[in-house]
């Protein structure tokens, strides 16, 4: 390693300003922050003195993650094999099966674990491997034609973004989608800091709605190639909670291992997540609990009026917290430092606004059962906004109180 950092400071002259790479400072920046801890340090007169840089917090975001993406892979192994078994195929298919039988785990079985892991890991790694090169690829050339640092943001963005798509996703549309969320969502605006929007929401959303056949509707593709299967969301929308019931339990949903998007399926990964964050200072508890609550009362509220014509309204609360990426959601993706409200009045109006719009969009437009996505985006709109209103109301209030100091 002493090789490796003697290598790098004797090329640092080489890339800073004047040098004759000056240029692709950006990519020896990356490469040199990413290996050693960087050497810069504020000095002088500063208001902050905190460990908590971009690359830690980005690490920590990470870390909390882990779970997510272990159950992620393992559950997608399990409902590939269960589909296979299902369409009567023992033997797993393709090259993931040529790679699996070299390995010892060719024969689809859902009770090995180790097996559906792996095979499970032979769907995630190739979107996941996608999105880090094509997205970081953006990430370069906005760093390098603007001069400034590869900034760690895309490292939580590729891992959000794979675990939002279902497994068999066209990996040609993991490429189109990374790159509008990286251009669009985050570096037109100015970079990492400065987008109002969810880099990783997004995408998605620009892929729901430009390509739906493969990442929405009530028939997706959830598991195995050749497979086509409902999730419990698409189930609920075409017959409620007795459609849910009958083929899901509440307790598999909660595990995780039911169909679906690869990383959104388990809410117990997405809790130990939580906790992390919450530890950590990084993810705001005031908004995983104002939108738990909205979510939990709008959605007691509908269910109680109940409707003959639309079958989400008899989908009971306790079953939309373990649907769809509502966990997922409301730990990693409502909480983002960037795009969610600063404020701490402002953050429980802004998970309130999720949950209930949540709620709103799962259930009185059951066309598109999963309303976490928009409610989030939604609700990212709104943040600046809400923050103003706090802001303002503060300064008011302590005009006033000033005022009445004043007058004794």
């Amino acid at each position: 390693m002493k090789f490796l950092r003697n290598l790098l400071d004797s090329q640092h002259d080489n890339f800073t300003k004047g040098g004759k790479y000056e240029r692709f400072y950006a990519l020896y920046e990356a490469a040199d922050t990413f290996l050693y801890t960087p050497g810069e340090t504020a000095k002088g007169t500063v208001h902050v003195r905190d460990g908590l840089d971009l690359k830690r917090l980005m690490i920590t975001v990470a870390v909390a993650l882990i779970p997510c993406i272990l159950m992620a892979m393992y559950n997608t192994g399990l409902q590939a094999e269960r589909a296979l078994l299902t369409m009567g195929i023992n033997e797993i298919p393709g090259w993931r099966g040529d790679i699996l039988a070299t390995l010892g785990f060719g024969i689809a079985d859902p009770n090995n674990w180790i097996g559906n892991f792996i095979h499970g890991a032979l769907y995630f790694l190739p979107i996941y491997i996608v999105t880090m090169a094509v997205g970081g690829a953006c990430e370069a050339v906005f760093s390098i034609v603007r001069g400034h640092e590869i900034n760690e943001g895309f490292v939580v963005t590729g891992l959000l973004f794979p675990l939002t798509l279902p497994a068999t996703i066209p990996l040609w549309q993991v490429a189109v989608g990374i790159i509008f969320g990286v251009v669009v969502g985050k570096e037109v605006f100015g970079g990492t800091g400065k987008n109002f929007l969810n880099p990783a929401l997004t995408a998605r959303a620009f892929l729901f709605f430009a390509y739906p056949a493969e990442i929405s509707g009530d028939r997706v593709w959830v598991a195995a190639d050749g497979f086509t299967g409902a999730t419990a969301l698409g189930e609920a929308a075409l017959g409620g909670v007795a459609a849910i019931e009958s083929n899901f339990s509440w307790w598999a949903a909660f595990i995780g291992t039911i169909p679906g998007s690869m990383g959104e399926t388990s809410v117990i990964a997405c809790l130990i997540g939580a906790v992390v964050l919450i530890m950590s200072g990084i993810g705001s508890w005031r908004i995983m609990l104002s939108m738990l609550v909205a979510t939990m009362a709008s959605a007691y509220l509908l269910y109680a009026i109940g409707s003959d014509s639309n079958p989400m309204f008899s989908v009971p609360p306790h079953w939309h917290l373990v649907l769809g990426g509502f966990a997922f959601g409301l730990v990693f993706m409502a909480t983002d430092p960037v795009s969610a409200s600063m404020t701490q009045t402002g953050q429980w109006f802004y998970g309130t606004l999720i949950g209930v719009m949540v709620t709103l969009v799962r259930v009185v437009n059951p066309a598109f059962p999963e309303g976490v996505m928009l409610a989030i985006l939604f609700g990212n709109v709104f943040a600046p906004l809400i923050d103003n209103f706090v802001v303002n109301a503060t300064v008011r209030r302590r005009q006033l109180r000033a005022k009445e100091l004043a007058n004794g």
